[in-house]
């Protein structure tokens, strides 16, 4: 196998390997939260119009976040 194919492979992998532990660390945080929101707001205190409070901040949050890192990455591939 070509090193410049290694390098990408292995490149590849431990970008899967983060994303699979992000996910794992991600899925923790939102039963954590989960249980904070019910903790506070029982279903009877609506409970559920917290979940999709939250459901929406964190998706602002991902998108902000997604578009600084295309940027990033725009701006890192120019410079090559």
């Amino acid at each position: 196998m070509p090193p410049d194919l290694k390098k990408e492979v292995r490149e590849k992998t431990f970008g899967y390997i983060l994303a699979a532990l992000g996910l794992v660390a991600g899925l923790a945080w939102n039963e954590a939260i989960k249980s904070l929101i019910e903790y506070f707001l029982p279903a009877s205190q609506n409970g559920l119009w917290a979940k999709f409070i939250y459901a929406i901040l964190i998706t602002v949050v991902i998108v902000l976040i997604s578009n600084y890192l295309m940027r990033l990455s725009e701006k890192t591939n120019n410079l090559q």
